[in-house]
């Protein structure tokens, strides 16, 4: 699997070459040109095959891990994880990238989990809320301590959709995933410059909103606190984003 020189090389227009080399990559994991299992070219093989940069391989190949279609194993390569589904609903992860993209997505969150909070707080049990308490304890946890809140914030959010007794919820955040979900609060952050720590207990203090609500089953509290809270992603992402067009004049 290390011969790349079939391959055709890369256009150089519209989309970034980072962007055109993951297109590539997951048409080869799709079709079968590479299964599970197999070890990607190595980069230099990359680079000469698409005539692109080793920072473009670099990036394309980080957008597929984020994509969990490879994984990368120091010292030994990069090797397929997923074949992507060729049908049925699918947004691929390594393809939210610009702006526009992320708050497409987080416009389809707001309309998914608003009502999913709302029948949360109507059909949820004490078994089910213990969980999202355990999910949020994690949450404030790693939140105290600067640390990696991605599992326990997407944890959360999921077992809200449990809590639904409809499966179709599920289904998609399931899909969409820890890939896609915090990645956009994350990015956030990092564009406006924000203290971590700080960021991470302003989103402490909304989930906190949105259990309580739960908690006591107001639905309309929970559908509030909910819109609220992914309202407030879009907005600090939109606003981070001008801050940044701004200085860059």
């Amino acid at each position: 699997m290390e011969n790349a020189n079939a391959v055709p090389r890369l256009p150089r227009k519209r989309r970034s070459l980072a962007q055109e080399l993951v297109t590539v990559l997951s048409e080869q994991i799709r079709d079968g040109q590479l299964k599970r299992g197999d070890k990607l070219p190595t980069e230099s093989a990359i680079m000469e095959a698409h005539g692109v940069s080793r920072t473009v391989v670099r990036e394309a190949i980080s957008r597929l891990q984020a994509a969990g279609q490879v994984e990368t194993r120091h010292g030994i390569g990069t090797f397929v994880l997923d074949t992507p589904s060729p049908s049925g609903f699918r947004i691929d992860p390594a393809t939210v990238v610009t702006l526009r993209d992320v708050l497409a997505i987080l416009e389809l969150r707001i309309s998914l989990e608003v009502e999913s909070a709302g029948l949360a707080a109507l059909r949820r049990s004490e078994e089910q809320l213990a969980a999202m308490r355990a999910a949020l304890d994690a949450l404030n946890e790693s939140a105290a301590h600067a640390g990696d809140a991605v599992a326990s914030d997407f944890a959360f959010h999921l077992e809200i959709a449990l809590s639904t007794g409809n499966r179709y919820f599920t289904d998609i955040m399931t899909h969409l995933g820890t890939s896609i979900i915090p990645r956009t609060r994350l990015n956030s952050a990092r564009l406006a410059h924000d203290d971590q720590q700080h960021y991470m207990g302003r989103l402490s203090r909304e989930h906190e909103e949105i259990y309580e609500a739960i908690a006591r089953q107001d639905s309309d509290a929970a559908r509030a606190a909910m819109r609220l809270h992914l309202t407030n992603s879009r907005e600090r992402l939109r606003h981070a984003h001008e801050e940044a067009q701004a200085q860059r004049g």
